[in-house]
């Protein structure tokens, strides 16, 4: 598996590019805006990006769909379609966490309308880039859409942002749920198994097993 991992945004959303190294297919996990070292990640590996995989429709995750999609028009941008609708507002989000609209140009958050998804995720579809496969699982929580990737003979995850290390997602934007989040966590993540190696969309690497014994909102200590 090729994993090029990329941190952008004021956020430090970390945007990845994954790939099968014998088909040389792709996809691009959560481009968080326009930049060209997208591209230039997909390009270095002669990779052939087949869709544009979004976990959630947060504007930190998809800022950089269109962009992409104008570069790269032969990937298919997918999402749940329980998100759609905060897909819609990325133009509108910055107001959500309370930016004033003068600075969103400054601060990189002027964003164009989306380009309409192609297909949709399933719970419990098996999605295959070259010899990879992917089981797609519905977690919502963080928003009610919410996806997480797990390729289970690489034992990797990829979280969004349902699971951080020593933290979970928020829950106070439009379409969060505490309750729902949790039961996500402790019924669909955690039963993966601890060896599982997590890639969340902010932070470090870990792994189920760790944040198990030491996430205070896993042990119940936070």
């Amino acid at each position: 598996m090729i994993i090029e991992e990329l941190t952008l945004t004021a956020f430090e959303q970390h945007t990845r590019v994954v790939g099968c190294e014998k088909s040389r297919r792709a996809i691009c996990i959560d481009p968080g805006d326009d930049s060209d070292a997208i591209v230039e990640a997909i390009d270095k590996h002669r990779l052939e990006l087949q869709a544009i995989a979004c976990t959630h429709a947060h504007m930190d995750h998809i800022g950089g769909v269109a962009a992409l999609k104008k570069r790269k028009p032969e990937a298919k941008i997918i999402i749940h379609p329980a998100d759609e609708p905060i897909y819609d507002q990325l133009p509108n989000q910055p107001a959500w966490i309370g930016i004033p609209q003068s600075q969103w140009a400054a601060s990189g958050f002027d964003y164009e309308q989306p380009p309409r998804a192609d297909e949709h995720w399933s719970d419990g579809q098996i999605y295959k880039v070259g010899d990879l496969s992917f089981k797609v699982i519905h977690c919502p929580g963080h928003t009610p859409g919410h996806v997480v990737f797990f390729e289970p003979r690489e034992r990797k995850i990829f979280v969004g942002d349902c699971l951080f290390a020593g933290s979970i997602g928020r829950t106070d934007l439009p379409g969060g749920s505490t309750e729902q989040l949790m039961d996500s966590l402790f019924n669909k993540i955690l039963p993966l198994g601890d060896d599982v190696k997590v890639y969340s969309g902010h932070g470090p690497i870990t792994t189920i097993g760790h944040e198990r014994l030491t996430n205070p909102f896993l042990t119940g200590t936070y």
